[in-house]
C-alpha cells in the first residue's frame, strides 16, 4: 500500500476540497490506476471510496541554466495526484498512518 500511496497533499485548495466535499488528495506513484488507488485507501484508512480523480504534473519543458561549465538543461519532475472522494459520513485522519 505504502508504494502506491506516497504521501498526503495538505495545501489550502486539498483542505478546502476536504472541507467543502469530503474528498482527499494524495500522491501516488506513476505507475497506480484507479482501482489501485482505491483500494489502498480502502485499506489503509477503512473508509469506502466513492470517486477517485488522477492528475498528473510535470514533465513538460526542460529548464535551461547557463553555468560556468556550459549550458545544463534540468528536466522537470513529474509526479501523479489522485483526488479521493470518500462516502457521506466518513472522514480520514491523514496524519495517522503516515
Amino acid at each position: 500500500m505504502n508504494t502506491i500511496i506516497k504521501k498526503p497533499i495538505i495545501t489550502e485548495k486539498a483542505t478546502a476540497a476536504t472541507e467543502k466535499s469530503n474528498s482527499f488528495t494524495f500522491e501516488v506513484a506513476r505507475t497506480a490506476n484507479k482501482l489501485q488507488i482505491k483500494g489502498a485507501v480502502e485499506k489503509m484508512y477503512n473508509v469506502s471510496v466513492v470517486n477517485v480523480r488522477t492528475i498528473t504534473y510535470g514533465g513538460g519543458k526542460s529548464s535551461t541554466k547557463f553555468t560556468n561549465r556550459g549550458v545544463v538543461e534540468q528536466p522537470s519532475k513529474v509526479s501523479k495526484r489522485a483526488v479521493v472522494t470518500v462516502a457521506a459520513g466518513e472522514t480520514i485522519d491523514l496524519f495517522n498512518n503516515f
